[in-house]
């Protein structure tokens, strides 16, 4: 029965994922120019009493962000959320039912790793050509060095000002584990159960915790590599400290046993 359940909801979510029905304008590369309108359907807001983090939307009622970003007892998700600053019709207000954060998390020490949790919607969102689900990584992949992918959020940029208003895209391309630990890059707080990307004039910055690190698979396909973890103390951008995700393939295993088993 665990095989069966476990196998059930690895088909659900490798089907009908990482297709966007308004393609991603990844021609241009300027850090944080506005996505296009719909372009990442399954990037949600995840809020509280305001907006706090982003998130990922995995299944219908599951939705993927980061153990840092659960501070509080009561969430919200927003789904096809474009403009923060004004209801554009077809967003989706979904509270989040329960919370399950990585067993190994620990709130004192983001650079231990393990930065990862799982939101389990009351109510299923709504599928259509604005909100659909990423696809999870095979279990183990690995990302090639300079391999493009995208930040995708509302964050804030290096002068602290204001979240942005639209969603925001940067092309990061990841960096391979071997330059990443590097002792002039991350050294040994990047560890192989991360991901790093960026590292020159573009990254994530505050605001864009727990939104997904988008990256195009061969089959053409967007996958979810990356849950957006924790950047530079000194400015979000600094040179060989590239954006650290946590790398989404090390923990599929979890991920979908807790989707099965809940």
């Amino acid at each position: 029965m665990e095989v069966a359940l476990v196998l059930l909801v690895a088909v659900a979510a490798a089907s009908g994922c990482g297709a966007p029905s308004y393609q991603p304008n990844t021609g241009r590369v300027v850090n944080g120019e506005e996505a296009r309108p719909h372009s990442w359907p399954w990037q949600v807001s995840l809020e509280s009493f305001f907006p706090t983090c982003g998130g990922t939307l995995i299944a219908p009622n599951w939705v993927l962000t980061a153990a840092h970003c659960i501070t509080f007892h009561t969430y919200r998700v927003v789904l096809a959320e474009h403009n923060m600053n004004k209801e554009e019709g077809p967003e989706q207000f979904i509270m989040v039912g329960k919370m399950f954060i990585h067993p190994k998390w620990n709130d004192n020490c983001v650079s231990c790793g393990n930065d990862i949790a799982l939101l389990k919607l009351e109510k299923n969102a709504v599928l259509n050509d604005k909100v659909q689900p990423a696809c999870l990584p095979p279990p183990g992949a690995a990302l090639a060095h300079n391999q493009p992918c995208y930040v995708t959020g509302w964050g804030r940029g290096d002068t602290g000002g204001p979240q942005a208003t639209a969603l925001q895209q940067a092309l990061l391309p990841a960096v391979d584990h071997a330059t990443c630990s590097r002792s002039d890059w991350w050294g040994s707080s990047a560890k192989t159960t991360m991901v790093c990307a960026g590292g020159a004039s573009k990254s994530a910055c505050h605001g864009d915790s727990g939104g997904p690190l988008n990256c195009e698979g061969g089959d053409g396909k967007w996958y979810v590599e990356g849950v957006t973890s924790f950047v530079d103390g000194r400015a979000c951008n600094t040179t060989l400290k590239p954006t650290v995700f946590t790398r989404v393939a090390s923990f599929v295993p979890w991920i979908r046993e807790t989707m099965a088993w809940n």
